[in-house]
């Protein structure tokens, strides 16, 4: 015991003395445009932080990284945005009549709030946190299309893997990552803003779950394969359905424990007690992917590659039924700065959705069409949930245009049958100015159970420019873009942000 103290005291100097490496941001943005909302590739994939047509917002943040190179390690963080941002104009239904309903964010919010925990390979983290997805890459890409970085994040809980971490036996040759984590949907108040209360529903109270497992092949070698499966499901919840401005009926979904292994293991709900799931069909909202992709690295260190993400909603789709439907992306990274350093190519169709009809025998038993056929799978709707998407902006792809477009107050996705392509280039202009260059064109044809009496398109563009500078920890970013057709509207903005990057080892 004696010697136990002695080396305790020995070592407490030691870690009075340790240095905690802090990360700090400070920074202004300010964006103008003619719509009501930012265009799509200013407001896209920004985690939520900007929508508004017009904005002067100021944000803060503090991280501590975990240091993945030791056995134990921890992080934190904290980011906190405000300012003033322009109104946008939604219908609403109250007292006999139609009204114009003014809504914009807060007028301060706290985009982060966690801390993390790392033990050998395995973390766990709590709070609210961004973290970065590691099948599409952020910046070239159009956006995950199943957790991308476009809506804000969740408060909840998540475990998993560091990184990727060899499997035994293989001598390195196959790894694995994985990850799973629980949310509150924490958009009540952002549903009851929005919505028109006339006619469909809102579901309030909603939890979700997130779930990922990914093989490659040994990252060393030049040639490296990955392939694995994503999947996300809402559960619980409280549907209040509307006609003609009159709240018709309150179903209560899934409760306990039961309904929470359900969203983690599908499997039927019980009839008569969750309307979320019955007997017949799975508990729950469930959805994912699959996802493939190859990296091969050139001579000089630069890389290709070449990626397929394919979305499903059922076992139809986990069963490949809904054709050819996903995301084809082809990508380059240089090794070197120069004035291409990466370039992006996607082609993205959603328009099988494992065809337009579904008719399950079980639905009428009456019936003597003893076949099935199960289609209309409609990506990111369900009949009890509301749409795939957390405070107005989609949780997946901002691809399939996002709740918050829907000035008509509806909180289900109206285009979910798509078809289009995205391109992106960015690189070096100068030793300390880049560019990042987008553009992308969608088609629509509504969803497989409400279609459009006629196509909608838009065409979306935009163009970035970043200077670091070479005096003082400060990066200048300025960025045009506009959007041109029926889907988005036309509209023409430009941003212009200045942020303060430093560190503090105390």
């Amino acid at each position: 015991m004696a010697s136990c103290a002695a080396a305790c005291l020995a070592a407490a100097p030691l870690t009075t003395h340790a240095q905690i490496g802090l990360d700090y941001e400070a920074g202004i943005t300010i964006n103008a445009s003619d719509g009501d909302l930012a265009p799509y590739y200013t407001m896209s994939n920004r985690w939520g932080t900007l929508t508004q047509g017009k904005s002067a917002l100021v944000h803060a943040k503090i991280t501590h990284a975990m240091d993945t190179t030791q056995r134990f390690s921890y992080g934190f963080g904290a980011e906190v945005w405000g300012g003033w941002t322009s109104d946008a104009h939604y219908d609403r239904y109250s007292g006999g009549e139609w009204f114009d309903n003014a809504q914009h964010p807060a007028r301060a919010w706290l985009q982060q709030l966690y801390g993390e925990v790392k033990y050998r390979s395995v973390t766990l983290a709590v709070g609210v946190q961004q973290h970065q997805n590691k099948l599409v890459d952020d910046v070239l890409g159009s956006g995950d299309l199943l957790f991308s970085n476009n809506s804000a994040p969740k408060p909840g809980i998540r475990a998993g893997f560091v990184d990727f971490q060899d499997v035994p036996l293989t001598n390195g040759w196959v790894q694995v990552d994985g990850e799973i984590g629980f949310y509150i949907d924490a958009q009540n108040s952002w549903l009851e803003n929005h919505f028109n209360y006339y006619n469909s529903f809102i579901t309030r109270d909603v939890y979700s779950n997130y779930k990922r497992c990914i093989f490659r092949t040994k990252p060393t070698e030049r040639f490296v394969f990955a392939i694995g499966m994503q999947a996300a499901c809402q559960f619980y919840g409280t549907q209040t359905t509307y006609l003609n401005g009159e709240a018709v009926s309150v179903i209560k979904g899934g409760e306990g424990f039961k309904t929470f292994m359900k969203s983690i293991i599908p499997a039927a709900g019980t009839a008569g007690v969750s309307a979320g799931g019955d007997s017949q069909y799975v508990e729950g909202n469930h959805i994912g992917t699959w996802d493939v992709a190859g990296r091969y690295r050139l001579s000089d260190g630069s890389t290709l590659r070449a990626y397929f993400q394919k979305p499903f909603e059922d076992g139809s789709g986990v069963g490949c039924l809904n054709g050819w439907d996903g995301v084809y992306g082809l990508e380059y990274r240089s090794s070197k700065p120069q004035i291409v350093t990466g370039a992006a190519v996607e082609y993205f169709d959603f328009t099988n959705q494992t065809g337009p009809i579904h008719w399950a025998p079980g639905d009428s038993p009456d019936s003597p069409i003893t076949s099935a056929s199960t289609g209309a799978d409609d990506y990111y709707n369900n009949y009890f949930f509301n749409g795939y998407a957390y405070k107005g902006m989609s949780v997946g792809s901002p691809v399939l245009q996002s709740l918050i477009y829907n000035s008509d107050g509806y909180m289900r996705y109206k285009h979910t049958r798509i078809q289009g392509f995205h391109v992106a280039v960015t690189g070096y202009v100068a030793p300390r100015l880049t560019y990042l260059a987008k553009v992308m064109h969608r088609k629509s044809w509504g969803t497989p159970f409400v279609p459009l009496l006629a196509t909608e398109s838009a065409t979306s563009a935009m163009l970035e420019g970043e200077y670091k500078l070479k005096s003082a920890p400060i990066s200048i970013k300025a960025q045009l873009a506009i959007d041109r057709g029926d889907l988005t509207g036309d509209n023409f903005g430009g941003m212009i942000s200045v942020v303060y990057r430093g560190k503090i080892n105390k």
